[in-house]
């Protein structure tokens, strides 16, 4: 059987106040980190340019495309795969104005812009949908899950299908949405749970990079966290991710390769002379 393809989205955040600092730029410097995390070995860069971490307000939608215009502008006929982080259809209208297809990356699944499922289908970009409840400034009071997490997020993808197929979006990517309205508890249960969510029959994205979930119980910062970064996204392949989003380009990709290696003797194929490489 061959394997599944595994790809990675490089994290390009044009903001000031991103939960890992290394990953702030703007302008020329924004474009430089595209260009690098590409030459890495990223299949898909992804621009935001309004914080989603917790706690976080979200930016006006005018300064939101002040940031992005100028990347985008200067990226423009490079062929580079993008993706935007965004919850904005009309951030969406006009990148796709500027630069051409690309993907959509939605923290809020359309709850945010009720234009957006529309406008993604009318585009026919790829999209991205997570599970969130409330806002950044407001999910850490949101993670009361009677029903349980996973069930709660089997129930919140089953339900956003169907908005997704009334819209006429026919392309879209799972993500549980690590970090967001969980508690660390929640978080690793849905972790080593994940892939019970491949029942729902979309590709998985796993945005595990230095998040709290991995550095607050190890006592460190989210700039120490690369090692357990690399164990996080090491499961997540396990547990059926088709998507790693990252900040740390080579390390994923020695994380993947190391995959395909435990993957090839969990099958019983040979890697001998090949490459246990990304696809």
């Amino acid at each position: 059987m061959k394997p599944r393809k595994i790809q990675l989205m490089g994290i390009v955040n044009l903001t000031d106040n991103s939960f890992f600092s290394a990953s702030r730029r703007s302008g020329a410097a924004a474009v430089a980190a595209a260009w690098k995390l590409t030459e890495e070995g990223a299949d898909v860069i992804d621009l935001g340019a309004s914080s989603s971490r917790p706690g976080a307000e979200p930016v006006a939608e005018a300064e939101e495309w002040k940031r992005l215009a100028p990347v985008l502008q200067e990226l423009a006929g490079s062929g580079l795969r993008l993706s935007l982080d965004t919850t904005s259809s009309e951030v969406i209208r006009r990148a796709f104005d500027l630069y051409g297809p690309l993907m959509v990356n939605d923290i809020s699944a359309g709850a945010t812009d009720p234009e957006m499922l529309p406008t993604a289908a009318r585009l026919g970009l790829p999209y991205i949908a997570m599970h969130m409840r409330g806002t950044p400034a407001t999910m850490a009071a949101l993670t009361d899950y009677p029903e349980g997490i996973v069930q709660a997020i089997r129930q919140y993808f089953a339900d956003f299908a169907r908005k997704a197929e009334a819209a006429g979006l026919q392309e879209w990517i799972l993500d549980p949405g690590y970090g967001f309205a969980k508690t660390l508890e929640q978080n690793w249960e849905l972790l080593s749970r994940q892939h019970e969510l491949k029942a729902l029959g979309r590709p998985l994205l796993a945005g595990l990079s230095r998040k709290s979930m991995l550095y607050k119980p190890l006592g460190i910062t989210p700039e120490d966290a690369l090692p357990a970064t690399m164990t996080a996204n090491f499961i997540a392949l396990q547990q059926g991710a088709d998507w790693l989003r990252v900040h740390d380009i080579p390390a994923a990709r020695q994380t993947v390769a190391l995959y395909r290696l435990w993957e090839a003797g969990l099958t019983g194929a040979s890697a001998t002379g090949s490459n246990p490489d990304l696809h």
